[in-house]
């Protein structure tokens, strides 16, 4: 640095001895003039560390420069044709943007988004050409998690590649009538095509994360073979502020996941305006994820930067770029070269003299990293080699990229789905689309002969590659489940012990786990709470899994269940993380897809924080084609006593039900958990069907029966009678789910003793089931006028009985009210409407009105209700019970 650099340089106010300041840095200069950035680097962090010890408070700033992290010096160079490259890219570009253009001319009704795919198109093509690898018979896939919004674009290269055809591409938004394509990555409605749902913004961070962690559990456990397969996340700048965007970043760099890439896509705006229009959300993220232990990549300026850059020897360019935030930043690529001629470079003379043989076309000719491919090419190979971290890279690209005045870098753009007839042509002047100016106005697809070089070039680069990436992969084979038989000791009763559905979950568990066919694929699954589930004992038989091992003595090592860690530890306690256990065993469930292994993952959870704290990543299990149970325990809301309403479970089944791939059981008795974990196990893990089961768990201990003979089909429908009343001309029938069903038991007795009415008495295991089955039954006999009536399940169950139907449950009315149609008879529900209280299971179930006197009550009103007794029976049962009639709503208190 010269004496005039140094005169010029910007001063610091704060400087009490600029000589002293100087000379400092003049040795680091020399340093890293004569030895390198990375000896700078290491003397760097040993003052610090020498000051820190000393007793200086250094607080760390997680901040570095605003420029690339690779220096032109180190940046690895793409081993292909950027020539070529580029020509591919620029007709991918078109193909995406015509795409989304003629479906909305065809019908503006379908929507679809042209400026994301716009900002990134560089970014999926260096990945795609030079670095993920598809399935091959020796080496599994890369995982990639593309971005929601850039479906499009992922399309569009398929075409150009031969693996989609213009028919498709024509049928873009339009599944209906078969052969179109999702609007966002579907892999439910495209299995051939897609890995995972990604358009739910924030929850693609924290799948891979996940993910990558489960890769590495498979290898450590011995399951797979450990290669250099990546995880890669590809996520928008405005999508990290999702709280599962970065919650569980922590985790990624705490087990070291080397196999974790996330790609940043700083474009700097989200859907309506600027991410940070007064910060810098580069920098913000370079904090959070440097915190956290990741390795930081920032691909911030293109290489038409590098030779400004390298003359920046005064430091005002670089103070100009970290002075300026990101809504600056974006109305430069909105306007033009003379704009930030006068408006970035114009703010001080020694920057305005760097530009002056530039014209305003060479201004703004330079570029942002994220649109160059050389710059991405090279964070991509640091990326990939990089070990001990996981990755993040930080590129900085423009929305909207090439759209001109339709929408680059315009706060309508991720709204546009329409480009008239001059902006396509400049966007087809600006990428050299061999298109006339007679079919521009169409907005035609373009793709290049077989024989042609570009053509010819995707295929190549793919073959090297594994080939196509975005196709069906092979299926993993079905596994050999125990037979039912080895459930006995649950199908036997519990004898003279009393037991909750969750311990005799706990002794299946212990069942499967030991199974010679099936025991090392079972992945058990807790937050935190294993003590609470009575799940300690599988500490030590299983142990739970960590990355290192277990580097500590455990407080507990003289106990018989003491804490176990191990490397290959079957058990995955997540701690408090109900959405990172989920994504956990989402990965688990999905690794038939993934890992062409069939894993059987229970995940076991308070059913509160279940289905409603994470309903999203549950609606993407469906979508994932997941396989797998999870356990909703401590569940209902009169079960968990004394914990209150924050942890009381009153709807889950009914949030379950919105999933249209999840089956959902409320079971009371241990061998009706058996039976349908078995079935869950034959329907998923042996027929291989894309479903996946909830199954609630109680903390309630009670007396458990044998399975009654020839029970197993009803169990599983949802609904079978459990037991028959006595004869009488006064008869009702008592439908009771979960614990409730007790009470209904109950109830039934004191209906026969203090009111001669027969009851009996049936085990609703699934409500859910029971309405699926209903209404299928009527959708086919709405369209099948003239066939014989069909008949619900519901219906042929009822049918040779008699009487009210009365319905109990220990979650809201509304879900029992989901068979209503299809009860034959005067039908009435209870339920536990309102917010939950702290009490015992006795005054919770009086509160809610569900315990077996208001079943009574219930049901004599009902008989009163069709005159088969008098009104006053049921004031007697009242009295009796001492139900006060006073009493305030529950659902209104």
């Amino acid at each position: 640095m010269t004496d005039d650099d140094q005169a010029s340089a910007p001063q610091d106010p704060d400087d009490v001895d600029p000589q002293e300041t100087r000379e400092w840095l003049e040795s680091l200069d020399a340093v890293m003039a004569s030895d390198s950035l990375e000896r700078a680097h290491f003397l760097l962090e040993r003052l610090v560390e020498k000051a820190r010890r000393s007793g200086a408070y250094l607080p760390f700033y997680a901040n570095t420069a605003y420029v690339n992290t690779i220096p032109p010096s180190r940046e690895a160079r793409s081993p292909g044709d950027p020539a070529i490259e580029w020509r591919i890219r620029s007709l991918i570009r078109w193909n995406a943007l015509a795409m989304v253009v003629q479906a909305n001319r065809r019908n503006p009704e379908l929507g679809g988004h042209i400026a994301s795919f716009a900002s990134s198109a560089t970014l999926y093509d260096v990945l795609m050409n030079h670095f993920l690898h598809a399935p091959t018979d020796d080496r599994l896939p890369d995982l990639a998690y593309i971005q929601g919004h850039s479906a499009p674009g992922i399309y569009a290269r398929s075409y150009i590649g031969g693996e989609l055809g213009a028919e498709q591409l024509q049928r873009f938004r339009e599944e209906v009538d078969g052969g179109g394509l999702s609007s966002y990555p579907h892999p439910w409605l495209m299995p051939d095509y897609w890995q995972f749902p990604t358009v739910s913004m924030g929850l693609s961070p924290i799948m891979a994360i996940y993910q990558a962690r489960f890769m590495r559990y498979l290898e450590n456990r011995g399951l797979i073979e450990k290669q250099t397969r990546k995880v890669w996340a590809f996520v928008g700048d405005g999508e990290m502020d999702e709280p599962e965007s970065l919650g569980a970043i922590g985790l990624a760099a705490r087990e070291k996941l080397d196999n974790l890439i996330f790609v940043v896509n700083c474009n700097l705006q989200r859907l309506d305006g600027p991410v940070r229009g007064n910060g810098k959300i580069i920098q913000e993220l370079e904090g959070d994820f440097l915190g956290a232990g990741w390795n930081v990549i920032k691909v911030i300026w293109g290489s038409y930067w590098d030779p400004l850059i390298a003359r920046d020897t005064h430091g005002r360019l670089q103070q100009r770029m970290e002075e300026c935030v990101d809504g600056e930043y974006q109305a430069y690529k909105a306007h033009s070269g003379d704009y930030v001629r006068e408006h970035f470079f114009g703010k001080y003379p020694e920057l305005k003299a760097m530009v002056a043989n530039m014209t305003d076309e060479d201004i703004w000719r330079l570029n942002r990293g994220g649109h160059d491919p050389h710059k991405v090419y090279a964070a991509y190979a640091e990326a990939v080699r990089h070990q001990g971290q996981p990755t993040v890279i930080l590129a900085k690209t423009v929305k909207g990229y090439g759209m001109g005045e339709a929408g680059e870098g315009q706060n309508i753009t991720h709204q546009q789905k329409k480009m008239d007839e001059a902006a396509l042509k400049k966007f087809r002047d600006r990428f050299n689309i061999p298109i006339s100016d007679e079919d521009i106005g169409e907005a035609p697809f373009y793709r290049p002969d077989d024989d042609s070089e570009e053509v010819q070039y995707i295929k190549a680069r793919r073959a090297e590659l594994g080939g196509a990436y975005f196709r069906r992969w092979p299926h993993a084979e079905p596994l050999q489940i125990p037979a039912l038989s080895a459930f006995d000791k649950l199908l036997a009763g519990s004898g003279d012990r009393d037991i909750s559905t969750t311990m005799a979950f706990v002794r299946l568990l212990n069942i499967l786990v030991k199974d010679e066919h099936l025991g090392d694929r079972i992945v058990p699954i807790i937050p935190d709470e294993a003590r609470t589930f009575g799940m300690e004992g599988l500490f030590r038989s299983l142990g739970i899994y960590s990355a290192v091992g277990q580097l500590y003595e455990p407080v507990d090592h003289d106990q018989v269940m003491y804490y176990r860690e191990d490397q290959k530890g079957q058990i995955l306690e997540e701690g408090i993380t109900e959405a990172g256990s989920i994504s956990s065993w989402l990965a688990a469930a999905t690794a038939y897809r993934t890992h062409g292994l069939q894993m059987v993952p229970f995940f076991i959870f308070y059913s509160m924080f279940g289905f409603q704290r994470v309903g999203d990543l549950c609606w993407a299990a469906g979508d994932s084609r997941a396989r797998g149970f999870l356990l909703g325990g401590t569940a209902g809301r009169t079960t968990l006593a004394g914990e209150g309403l924050q942890h009381q479970d009153g709807h889950s089944h009914l949030l379950a039900s919105t999933v249209p791939n999840c089956i959902s059981y409320d079971p009371t008795f241990a061998y009706e958990l058996a039976v349908i974990i078995h079935h869950g196990m034959q329907r998923m893990f042996v027929d291989c069907e894309d479903v996946y089961y909830y199954i609630t768990l109680m903390n309630e201990n009670y007396h458990h029966p044998p399975l009654p003979d020839g029970v197993e089909g009803g169990i599983i429908r949802g609904l079978y009678r459990l037991q028959t009343g006595k004869q009488g001309d006064r008869r009702v029938q008592l439908l009771g789910a979960g614990t409730i069903l007790r009470e209904a038991i109950a109830a039934a007795e004191l209906l026969t003793n203090d009111f001669d009415v027969a009851a009996d008495v049936w085990s609703a295991t699934s409500f859910n089931e029971l309405r699926r089955d209903g209404l299928d039954c009527t959708r086919w006999n709405r369209l099948n006028p003239e066939a014989a009536p069909r008949r619900s399940y519901v219906e042929q169950q009822l049918a040779d009985t008699t009487g009210p139907v009365i319905a109990a449950s220990d979650y809201i009315k509304a879900v029992a009210d989901q068979i209503r149609e299809f009860v034959p008879r005067h039908y009435v529900t209870l339920g536990t409407d309102g917010f939950g209280r702290s009490d015992s299971r006795t005054k919770l179930r009086e509160f809610f009105e569900v315990n077996r006197y208001h079943i009574v009550v219930a049901a004599l009103k009902a008989l009163a209700d069709e005159g088969q007794i008098e009104v006053a029976r049921v004031s007697e049962a009242i009295k009796k019970y001492d139900i006060d009639p006073d009493k305030p709503n529950p659902v209104t208190v």
